[in-house]
């Protein structure tokens, strides 16, 4: 009897498994250099191995291949690095229409399933952010300010007995409180549901990212619905910020652009934008979320890790405390004294310089095929990102690069080749680097000086061992030890 033909469903499916081996082991990234393996299914064991061991794989890779390129298995992509070099500079030459940082962010942040539709399509708060909250930075800080004294004695009074803290699930109700002080004012940066939800959609976009970054391109839209809750913290943020939106709207019918006492405030600024697009109310709370999961997630982090830093090395509390006390002495609480606080800022960029909140950077997406500088083919909807803590710790760019020394860029400066914080280069990326870097940065920074400043000024701290809580990296991500406790006292005059 002649053997009967395989069904066609069979077929099917050994095309499209020789297809994707085919395209996994054979497409148009195989000429780059992996690290591990770049057989199909094995390379599972390399994503697996990332998700565990980022730091080691990230260094691993710069230093095989630094100033070129190499590769590293995600599950659901082929992730390319550029490991120093003029490379470095070369991608961010890059413009959004060649390589952009936030298509990059919507693959591998997974905005599409966290933040929604609305910021995907049109992220527009990222041009208020760059434009009208830097320039107007000087007129909010002093009430975010008021908002840190006011939320720093309610979280951690100031006793005369060291108190242990667990800092981590308090700081982003935290930074939350401060950050909304300027971006939506009294009474309802205080207001308890709304605290709840900024802080709730915070930790879901970031839980989000986490969970769907285990599947597969195809299975992300079945599963993100059974993840993800941030279309609830949306409705519910809707509800709290409603009556204010409204009056407000009400108010630009009539009026126009201009009306006696316009607010002069995050949320009209967003309220303006939208209202030129014709957006409507769920599109403005999506924007006031998304920047508050930028602030809030970056933020409370970046204070921890530096919080860590001063807590396991209490003999820089008094420098810190000495500069605080004469700058904020002599010109009280405004943007102009953060920029002479410079052993802070200079603390500040070192803790960022050895544990940013990623250990990459520079991330893009390629909208175009394109071929780098040193020939290297990258196609179309490549993601490529720069490893930043390979690049922080590399002896070529930093003199005794693994130890902490909070005075590295205060010695520079007075060698006359000092940067504040914010500053970005190809040896320093926490912020990202070009056009595309951070654009929150100057409101993050300023804030994050004057928390640490306040906590210098008001509070001795220590770790219970003397030694610095560890950082703990989920794949890509550096997160500050989420179940140490910090000891404080009042501080003693």
């Amino acid at each position: 009897m002649a053997d009967q033909p395989l069904p066609t469903y069979v077929l099917v499916v050994l095309v499209a498994i020789s297809m994707f081996i085919y395209k996994w082991r054979f497409g148009s990234l195989s000429s780059i250099p992996t690290i591990g393996t770049s057989d199909p299914l094995f390379s599972y064991f390399g994503a697996s191995r990332l998700v565990r061991h980022a730091r080691e794989v990230l260094q691993e890779g710069y230093e095989k291949y630094k100033g070129g390129v190499f590769k590293v298995a995600m599950y659901d992509r082929w992730l390319v690095v550029a490991g120093g070099g003029k490379l470095v500079e070369e991608l961010a030459k890059y413009s959004d229409d060649q390589m952009s940082f936030m298509e990059a962010a919507i693959d591998v942040i997974h905005f599409k399933y966290s933040m929604g539709k609305n910021i995907m399509d049109d992220p527009f708060h990222v041009d208020v952010i760059r434009g009208q909250l830097t320039r107007n930075l000087a007129m909010v800080f002093p009430a975010m300010c008021d908002e840190i004294e006011t939320v720093f004695a309610e979280a951690i009074p100031a006793t005369k007995e060291w108190t242990p803290v667990h800092c981590f699930p308090l700081l982003h109700a935290i930074v939350a409180r401060i950050s909304n002080r300027a971006f939506i004012g009294l009474p309802m940066c205080r207001h308890p549901g709304y605290l709840e939800v900024a802080v709730k959609y915070t930790r879901d976009v970031a839980n989000v990212r986490r969970f769907l970054s285990y599947f597969p391109h195809f299975l992300k839209p079945v599963v993100a619905p059974f993840v993800t809750d941030t279309k609830q913290s949306l409705r519910r943020a809707i509800e709290c910020l409603r009556p204010t939106l409204q009056e407000r709207l009400d108010l630009m019918r009539v009026y126009g652009k201009e009306w006696p006492d316009k607010p002069n405030d995050m949320l009209q600024w967003i309220l303006d934008a939208a209202f030129a697009r014709d957006k409507g109310i769920e599109a403005m709370v999506s924007a006031i979320l998304s920047t508050n999961f930028a602030a809030v997630h970056t933020t409370s982090f970046s204070y921890l890790h530096a919080l860590y830093y001063l807590a396991a090395n209490p003999e820089y509390t008094q420098p810190l405390r000495e500069e605080a006390d004469s700058v904020i002495a002599s010109e009280g609480w405004t943007k102009a004294a953060m920029t002479n606080l410079k052993k802070i800022d200079g603390f500040l960029r070192e803790s960022q310089r050895l544990t940013g909140v990623s250990g990459v950077s520079v991330m893009r997406k390629v909208i175009n095929d394109i071929t780098l500088s040193d020939g290297t083919y990258l196609p179309k909807e490549t993601v490529i990102v720069v490893p930043a803590l390979a690049t922080h710790t590399d002896i070529s760019n930093y003199e005794d690069p693994m130890v902490f020394n909070p005075y590295r860029f205060l010695e520079n400066e007075d060698k006359g080749t000092g940067k504040y914080f914010v500053s970005t280069s190809p040896d320093y990326l926490p912020f990202g680097l070009g056009k595309q870097a951070c654009p929150g940065r100057f409101f993050a920074s300023n804030e994050l000086k004057a928390m640490l400043a306040y906590t210098a000024m008001n509070y001795d701290v220590k770790t219970s061992d003397g030694a610095r809580p560890q950082d703990e990296w989920f794949a890509l991500q550096v997160v500050p030890s989420p179940t140490a406790k910090i000891l404080f006292k009042k501080r003693e005059f």
